[in-house]
């Protein structure tokens, strides 16, 4: 049973930063994952009072609040008209319509989880995150920081120069996780190969021209779990990065 010592809803980021500098202390969101742990927290940090539930766009980018839902994803006509509905395709397939008004972008992101969905496309799309204590950085380096960082989350941003993207899985049954997990995206400066689900989480591939399933699949590393092993992801890997560049 997880509990909390107690709760501050954050006035500020510099507030929530500050409060989740000390080890003990942790960010709720959605508190899907989060309440399934077992332990003991001191501070219970709630975003909620900080504007990052809404999905803003300007020129160049959409800005997604740390705090939007899945659903709010799933059903935002700009994004899922940029992305060519990939963005709903990336989510449909979580749980039920229940967990995704719920579970957030943010928890999504920062979790890094290996089966996360959602950081395999944003990652193809070349998103880049804001963070307060980092600032703007790439999502891909982001993937890369330590998870003992304590900077906090508050926006993941998607630039609106996509050319063309999509997202393909492969599950054993239609609400589990993924066995694997492919996204590709097409802009300007070339293509984005993401495979997540490997099972580690998912990393990118950039390549100035297109790629085969089995150029793809020799970028990457797979391993072995109870879902499937590391021959078999990397079989599913060729196909389904064939069958994203066909839809591209």
């Amino acid at each position: 049973m997880i509990t909390f010592n107690q709760y501050v809803r954050a006035a500020s980021p510099e507030e929530a930063y500050e409060l989740n500098l000390k080890k003990n202390n942790v960010i709720v969101g959605g508190m899907l994952w989060l309440k399934m742990t077992d332990r003991q927290y001191g501070t219970a940090i709630d975003l909620c009072d900080l504007g990052l539930e809404t999905i803003e766009e300007d020129d160049e980018y959409y800005s997604i609040g740390a705090m939007v839902t899945l659903r709010q994803l799933e059903q935002h006509e700009g994004l899922n008209t940029l992305t060519g509905g990939a963005i709903r395709n990336s989510v449909e397939h979580i749980v039920g319509v229940q967990f995704r008004n719920c579970a957030t972008v943010g928890g999504s992101i920062y979790g890094r989880f290996g089966f996360s969905d959602v950081l395999t496309l944003f990652l193809a799309l070349r998103a880049r995150v804001e963070l307060v204590g980092a600032g703007v950085m790439e999502l891909a380096d982001f993937t890369q920081t330590s998870r003992q960082n304590r900077d906090v989350l508050l926006r993941i941003l998607v630039p609106k120069d996509t050319q063309s993207v999509v997202y393909l899985s492969q599950r054993n049954s239609s609400t589990d996780f993924p066995v694997l997990a492919v996204a590709v995206g097409k802009s300007a400066q070339g293509y984005v190969y993401s495979v997540g689900a490997r099972p580690h989480y998912a990393m990118p591939v950039c390549s100035a021209r297109p790629l085969c399933g089995e150029e793809a699949a020799e970028k990457f590393a797979f391993g072995s779990n109870l879902r499937a092993s590391a021959q078999y992801r990397k079989q599913i890997c060729k196909v389904l990065v064939d069958r994203a560049m066909s839809r591209l």
